[in-house]
């Protein structure tokens, strides 16, 4: 039997390792807890930034660096800017900063969104995808463009710095005209002489490069591969840096300095032009991915964000890629000028005689000692009587400018961005090298804004139709329909087909899908009831600003930007820039009436779905404002809990570790419904 003092010995020693042991198991489990909500915080940080990246990746896609620059040249420069900044502030803001917290509260794809909101107004989110679609269609025609160009710069010398020495071209149309917009309509596109012509028969190179896009896309897209971070790399680091080198080296172009002036010009009387209002606002919606549904869809990954700040960065960042390829494009149209005409001739001449110097050319090809003193246009008939064989070399051996008049417009439309980049990556040391880097960033931005719109396609498809319980099928006919339909543009007259389509339909339909959210939100729905919602369910006040720019500016602006938008449908004097072979120059035509009927009944079919979903609602339900939808559910909760957010229909959850850590860290409002 043990003594006493044994016992109390005992006693005393467990008594002392007791609270050391209770302390140490206290001091691990807050260790555990402080660990774990610094992995989800660092987590929750890391996703918020990429969802921030992916938004701004979109934004800097094919509309900051490839119609921006194009539709500024062509609308005055200056006027464009100062209206797309204004439709920017007052439209663009405003609507970007809707959709962002939509999907943030509701969580679910364009489909869903308004089914829940406004039920028998859920049409207008089959009509997004239905105009996804059509961006999809002409957008890889663009991509085909940028892979033919990528294709081209292992050449040396690039083929677009020089004029060809083809036979069965005339010999003075490479020198009518910049040897990059040669290579620009002759070489790439074949075009022909306006959209009614050639049609029917397909660009080989074309046709391959779109069927190269959408196997590569459909590849992506069944295999479910995330090239997120490869393309957040290519479509913001890479591109900056390359227009931060082009930019450079253009400012020291002869004539730099009068472009940039004329780019930053503004005549306050062009403000009055309901085109400049038309294509200015179109552009915001299309740059910012407005109307779309791809915010909407892609906002339910972020956390708690500061909605605002992340609506500003993505409009800052869109804005600075646009100015930057704008001022690349303007400076290179000043070199152009600047370099046309008599000074292309007496450039040229002084050339020829180099070259006769030192053996390179024979005597014959001399000019006359008077060439100088005569027109542009003799240079070019002294050339058309020189032999054969001579007119080849002299061409091939003339400088790349235009001998037309500095006065006259070089190029405008669609092909400015490549053919006026194609000459400043020409401008550059190694610039093989520069071409193969940049027109493989182009390509690669361009193609992650179309898998972003494809996969915002098919996740909303397999969702909410058919595709449900056949979701492997919705890519395969997605990307089937998409190859098909893209072929059109890779005709003789695809580029006459793709300014329709750019320049009328999309503006147009995006406009009255964005007009109908508006309505649908602000209207419908209510501002005010939508304030409440978000300090209920997100703990997050909007601003007061925000909600009277919906109410009383965007919505009527939009209004009135729809009307602008329809009257060119009617308009006898509706142009495109069409290429005039004997001419070697752009020339603008009008539309026939069959395109634009072709524009009236696409836009009739992209609008289907709206009346379509409001006759379904009120044949099987008898009650359109009536719907099985969670968010119009009254739920008996108690008032004092938070609101709850609704979880994706086709999210799946990433890792048993992921899911512990989300579990033991601070609670996260993820439940099933929410609150009315």
């Amino acid at each position: 039997m043990e003594s006493f003092e044994e016992l109390t010995d005992t006693t005393d020693e467990e008594s002392t390792n007791k609270p050391y042991s209770e302390n140490y198991q206290l001091w691990n489990l807050k260790a555990k807890e402080i660990f774990t909500t610094k992995t989800q915080s660092y987590f929750m940080k890391t996703k918020r930034t990429k969802n921030i990246l992916t938004h701004l990746a979109f934004s800097l896609g094919l509309g900051s660096m490839w119609r921006f620059p194009y539709l500024c040249q062509q609308n005055g420069g200056g006027s464009f800017i100062l209206m797309y900044l204004l439709m920017l502030l007052f439209f663009g803001i405003p609507l970007l900063y809707m959709e962002v917290i939509i999907g943030r509260w509701l969580r679910v794809d364009i489909i869903q969104v308004w089914k829940q909101l406004v039920p028998w107004l859920g049409g207008v989110g089959y009509t997004s995808i239905l105009v996804c679609m059509l961006m999809s269609l002409y957008n890889s025609a663009v991509l085909s463009w940028s892979l033919y160009y990528l294709a081209n710069s292992f050449d040396h010398p690039l083929p677009w710095d020089y004029c060809p020495l083809v036979k069965n071209i005339s010999v003075t149309a490479c020198l009518q005209t910049v040897p990059h917009q040669y290579f620009w309509y002759h070489t790439t596109l074949e075009a022909s002489g306006h959209i009614e012509e050639g049609i029917q028969n397909l660009v080989l190179k074309l046709s391959l490069g779109v069927l190269t896009i959408w196997i590569f896309l459909f590849i992506i897209v069944i295999m479910g591969l995330d090239l997120s971070m490869l393309l957040l790399f290519f479509s913001i680091i890479l591109p900056y840096i390359f227009l931060l080198c082009i930019f450079i080296k253009c400012l020291f172009l002869e004539g730099a300095v009068a472009s940039l002036e004329r780019m930053i010009t503004t005549e306050l009387s062009a403000l009055s032009s309901l085109e400049l209002w038309r294509q200015a606002g179109g552009h915001v919606l299309y740059s910012l991915g407005l109307g779309m549904g791809t915010i909407i869809t892609s906002s339910y990954e972020a956390g708690r964000d500061n909605f605002v700040k992340a609506t500003f960065l993505i409009v800052l960042g869109n804005l600075m890629t646009s100015m930057l390829t704008t001022s690349i494009i303007f400076l290179v149209l000043g070199f152009w000028a600047t370099t046309s005409g008599h000074t292309c001739v007496q450039k040229s001449v002084s050339r020829l005689i180099e070259l006769i110097s030192i053996g390179v050319l024979p005597k014959e090809a001399k000019p006359p000692d008077n060439i100088l003193l005569m027109l542009p246009q003799d240079y070019l008939n002294w050339i058309i009587h020189l032999p054969r064989y001579l007119q080849y070399q002299v061409i091939h051996h003339s400088l790349s400018c235009s001998i037309r008049v500095q006065k006259e417009k070089l190029m405008e439309g669609p092909g400015l961005t490549f053919a006026a980049f194609s000459q400043a990556v020409s401008l550059l040391p190694h610039a093989s090298l520069w071409a193969i880097l940049f027109f493989l960033a182009l390509f690669i931005t361009g193609l992650g804004t179309l898998i972003k719109t494809s996969e915002n396609i098919v996740l909303s498809l397999q969702n909410s139709t058919v595709f449900v319980k056949y979701p492997s099928l919705a890519p395969v006919v997605i990307c089937l329909g998409g190859l098909l339909g893209s072929l059109v543009f890779s005709s003789h007259a695809g580029i006459y087909i793709m300014s329709l389509f750019d320049d009328h339909l999309v503006p147009l339909t995006l406009v009255a899908i964005v007009t109908f959210q508006n309505m649908a939100l602000s209207w419908i729905y209510g501002a005010h009831r939508f304030r409440e919602e978000m300090i209920r369910d997100l703990g997050h006040l909007l601003r007061p600003s925000f909600t009277f720019l919906w109410c009383y500016v965007t919505l009527p602006g939009l209004l009135a930007l729809l009307t602008i938008c329809i009257l060119p449908l009617h308009h006898k004097e509706t142009s495109y820039i069409a290429w005039n072979r004997s001419m070697s120059q752009e020339v603008k035509q009008p539309y026939p009436n069959s395109a634009l009927g072709w524009v009236t009944f696409l836009s009739v079919f992209t609008f289907l779905p709206i009346p379509a979903y409001l006759l379904y609602q009120w044949w099987f339900l008898q009650d359109p404002m009536t719907s099985e939808t969670v968010s119009f559910q009254t739920m008996t909760m108690d008032s004092s809990k938070p609101g709850r957010w609704l979880k994706h229909p086709v999210r799946k959850s990433t890792s048993s570790s992921q899911n512990k850590v989300q579990e033991t860290s601070v609670p996260r409002e993820e439940p099933e419904t929410l609150l009315q």
